[in-house]
């Protein structure tokens, strides 16, 4: 007992440093999280929620166990010095004859270690056995090249040994990890994600805010491209500079936009680019004619403001909502 209290004690400034990691990690992966949920499984379930952040956490966890503390100073590994590769599968062996009980945890640490992937994998990304191996040992690769390149050539020399022996006990963590939830879901089998073609025409404040984050990003990499082009035109035509003090990027702006949040919807059954990706649409009852024209001119111009007046807009919508329970041109 006291020497796995040893063991476990040398890595709890690593653990502290993923919880201190993990509310950061967390807030920034929000919308990619809620974003993936809605598409997977076409609504939020508290569960699914709970698992992908303690996900995260496992992953901030990984990368603190396998990569921290950095160097530091001006010399010792890592700065003027490093550690050579370890290349001989066998050398276990030997580590147990010299060292005797002591260098199994260890090894049961790097087994242990990469189980929770193995879990994961299988049970909330749902992949088999053979990807899970794959990616356990993609994942394994990825850390042990990472400790033997001196984190990609940050550093001058490794810091870290890169150790074809935990190569093999990660790749088994996770085989290890992928039977667990095999052996879960004959008791508790895993719910049910979203049929091809699942569409709501009810969504949340959540999800709606999720499908136009997705949409902005779209209409930001678009104006980047289309602005950075015309840029490179004009700076190659006679009198370009005159030309590029012209409001035409605000122009693109208001096309762009209109043609994501209105033009497209407009065409697939009020599914953005956004929305189609969180299996919702914004038309939340069918209209035609004048009336359908004057619910997309409405939703423009609310959705167009709330970008204008952000972070202001968003509250008022969100205040909107929870006593209207639906967005303003939804009355339309």
């Amino acid at each position: 007992m006291e020497l796995l209290k040893r063991f476990l004690g040398s890595y709890s400034e690593n653990f502290a440093a993923a919880l201190a990691l993990w509310p950061v990690a967390s807030f920034m992966l929000t919308l990619p999280i809620l974003a993936y949920l809605y598409h997977r499984d076409g609504r939020l379930k508290f569960v699914s929620v709970a698992s992908t952040y303690l996900a995260v956490l496992y992953v901030m966890g990984l990368g603190c166990f396998t990569l921290y503390p950095l160097p530091s100073g001006s010399s010792g590994l890592g700065i003027t010095r490093g550690i050579p590769w370890q290349l001989n599968p066998l050398a276990f062996v030997g580590d147990i004859a010299r060292e005797g009980i002591s260098a199994v945890p260890q090894i049961v640490f790097n087994v242990v270690l990469f189980v929770p992937l193995g879990f994961i994998a299988g049970r909330l990304v749902r992949l088999g056995f053979w990807k899970t191996v794959a990616l356990g040992f993609a994942v394994s690769f990825l850390i042990e090249a990472a400790q033997g390149t001196g984190l990609f050539g940050i550093y001058p020399f490794s810091y870290r040994t890169a150790d074809v022996d935990d190569l093999i006990y990660n790749t088994l963590g996770a085989c290890v990890g992928w039977w667990m939830t095999s052996m879960l879901a004959r008791v508790l089998p895993p719910g049910a994600l979203a049929q091809e073609g699942e569409v709501t025409h009810a969504p949340g404040f959540i999800r709606r805010c999720v499908a136009f984050w997705l949409d902005m990003l779209l209409v930001g990499l678009v104006i980047m491209v289309l602005s950075t082009a015309i840029f490179y035109l004009l700076s190659n035509t006679p009198g370009g500079d005159r030309l590029m003090a012209a409001p035409w990027l605000m122009g693109i702006a208001v096309v762009t936009f209109s043609v994501v949040e209105g033009v497209v919807p407009w065409f697939h059954g009020g599914s953005t680019p956004g929305g189609g990706f969180v299996r919702m649409s914004c038309e939340t009852r069918e209209r035609t004619g004048a009336r359908r024209a004057a619910f997309y001119v409405a939703r423009l111009s609310i959705m167009g403001c709330s970008c204008l007046f952000f972070p202001m807009a968003w509250p008022l919508l969100a205040l909107f909502y929870l006593v209207a329970r639906r967005m303003p041109y939804d009355f339309i």
